[in-house]
């Protein structure tokens, strides 16, 4: 999809913003690189035909989502369990859209749909840490994170896809991909609701782990938005000891 015209592309790409933006998402890509690579051999390994699986890596990009639902696919479970599981893991999109809209509100919408669409958690947490406002290389800075983020997704998922017939399946990939999980996550526990909401999920998660269709992911999303949304109303009370 082209966001911008050939000029304008070539003026951000050789924007120091952009560059900036790159040399900042390097660290943090790694753990994409790790959530990339489990998630390819996970779907490469599921008995999906290789069309759905190359689609999915290219189009959905949201490991979070795709490492969920692939069991539940496999295991028959009812569609409106996968749509819900899908939808919860990724209502997360709503609360960074709200912050971004302020930043790139007024871009056209074709150009905000392929913001979107780059968009990710390390891309959201950089972002927001670099500018607090809007800036005039606010957008630069942004295509530099998610670009980079976005082919280091593709890079790792595609080898993930074609590579996971030489990995030796008693390799604990899913470990790895927790570990990447936790990366990604950890900064933005930044606050006593982020870590209440944090060991919440984190606790119905651990307790439902024999429910049934993955159950309990969907459950520990509904208890961790609402100690969430508590945590948020009593947060003046709370924030200091």
């Amino acid at each position: 999809m082209a966001l911008f015209g050939t000029r304008s592309l070539r003026s951000l790409f050789t924007h120091p913003g952009f560059a900036e933006g790159v040399r900042a998402i390097a660290g943090p890509a790694l753990g994409t690189v790790a959530l990339g690579l489990v998630t390819g051999v996970a779907m490469a390994r599921s008995g999906l035909p290789m069309g759905a699986v190359l689609a999915m890596s290219l189009l959905v990009f949201a490991s979070a989502s795709q490492l969920a639902c692939l069991p539940m696919i496999l295991a028959g479970a009812p569609l409106w369990v996968i749509v819900l599981t899908a939808l919860m893991l990724n209502v997360r999109f709503v609360v960074f859209s709200a912050h971004w809209r302020r930043y790139f509100g007024l871009l056209p919408r074709p150009q905000r749909l392929g913001l979107a669409y780059l968009a990710g958690d390390p891309v959201y947490v950089r972002f927001m840490q670099r500018y607090p406002r809007r800036a005039p290389d606010q957008l630069a800075y942004f295509l530099g994170l998610a670009l980079f983020n976005w082919a280091a997704w593709q890079v790792a998922s595609l080898a993930g896809i074609f590579l996971a017939d030489a990995i030796p399946p008693d390799w604990d990939l899913r470990f790895i991909g927790v570990l990447a999980l936790l990366g990604l996550a950890m900064p933005m526990i930044a606050d006593r609701p982020s870590w209440l909401v944090a060991a919440v999920a984190g606790a119905i998660g651990w307790m439902g782990q024999g429910w049934p269709f993955g159950l309990q992911v969907i459950a520990a999303i509904a208890a961790a938005m609402a100690a969430g949304h508590w945590a948020e109303r009593r947060a003046p009370r709370i924030a200091t000891p």
